[in-house]
């Protein structure tokens, strides 16, 4: 019952809303709110600030957060242990993924599925930044993320591959016909880049300076979908990593050209809590991630891509 107060009390963290935790909790909200006071009763602390709606934690309940996240984690790794004792690993593995990576993941997550068909896995978009963050609060059990810009603390690191970059632009635009493209070149197109808040774009702005090239994009947006459908459109060109030519290598009107002077890449790889012992699906997915070479996976796909046009 205790792991279950503090579940209680997790979700009403993270949710701000009591009705809300007790719904994703599966409970009514008069038993979630129940199991909260029952918690306090046992520690002797008040952790919820009282009022008609949720107005936040007390000092003493954002320490006992702190705890709920720890010991929640330990009891579903012990739960998932003893899965694997009995022939098989069960239970949810929550990634939090780079939005660049997002190309990519199928490559871990296929044959991961393979070989442990009872976990489900769970996937989110999220920055670097909040990939660090979810790792310290125990609400997943590993990102893929760059490893070697802004590197992130206090986690173990598995690299996967690295992330080149191409000039995207339209079939008819005045740079497709190009074999490569000098990253000098490309600033002179009008050009549509993630927002400065992205750490692709910051990797992106970081060559350009180092070149003495100053860029002044027409469109900054915060997903890459959204920079495809203005290249899409024509009057736009933008750089991306070549992941995303894994599943956009046939999209019609679309042409990629290889950036050099200079050729540039990232470091991408899995990342886990640097804390023993791992969660048992977090061990897993290191064990299984170990026998890819997603370089070799990605590189055809690029290949082909110069070749279609």
């Amino acid at each position: 019952m205790f792991v279950r107060q503090l579940m209680y009390l997790a979700a009403v963290a993270r949710e701000r809303h009591f009705a809300r935790a007790a719904q994703s909790c599966h409970v009514s909200q008069p038993t979630l709110s129940s199991g909260i006071r029952k918690l306090e009763q046992e520690l002797g602390v008040p952790v919820v600030e009282r009022g008609h709606r949720f107005l936040g934690l007390t000092p003493e309940g954002e320490r006992v957060l702190l705890w709920a996240h720890r010991i929640i984690s330990d009891y579903d790794g012990l739960k998932q242990d003893l899965s694997g004792l009995r022939g098989h690993l069960s239970g949810s593995l929550r990634l939090g993924v780079i939005p660049s990576a997002l190309p990519s993941i199928a490559l871990v997550t296929a044959p991961f599925n393979a070989r442990h068909p009872d976990v489900a896995v769970q996937i989110r978009s999220m920055s670097s930044r909040a990939i660090e963050r979810a790792l310290e609060d125990f609400e997943i059990e590993a990102g893929l993320t760059y490893l070697d810009n802004e590197p992130l603390k206090d986690v173990r690191t598995l690299p996967l591959y690295r992330e080149k970059y191409v000039f995207v632009t339209a079939s008819g635009g005045r740079f497709a016909a190009r074999g490569s493209l000098s990253w000098a070149s490309a600033a002179t197109a009008p050009l549509c880049l993630l927002t400065a808040d992205m750490q692709n774009r910051r990797i992106v702005d970081r060559i350009f300076e180092n070149l003495g090239v100053k860029i002044e994009p027409c469109i900054e947006t915060n997903s890459f979908v959204a920079m495809c459908s203005h290249v899409r459109h024509g009057e736009w060109s933008s750089i991306l990593p070549h992941t995303y030519f894994y599943v956009f290598r046939n999209l019609e009107g679309i042409r990629a050209v290889p950036l050099v002077d200079p050729v540039h890449s990232h470091a991408v790889g899995l990342v886990m809590p640097d804390r023993a012992p791992l969660s048992p699906l977090a061990e897993a997915l290191v064990r299984c991630a170990v026998t890819f070479d997603l370089d070799r996976e990605l590189e055809p796909q690029r290949r082909r891509t110069r070749r279609n046009r």
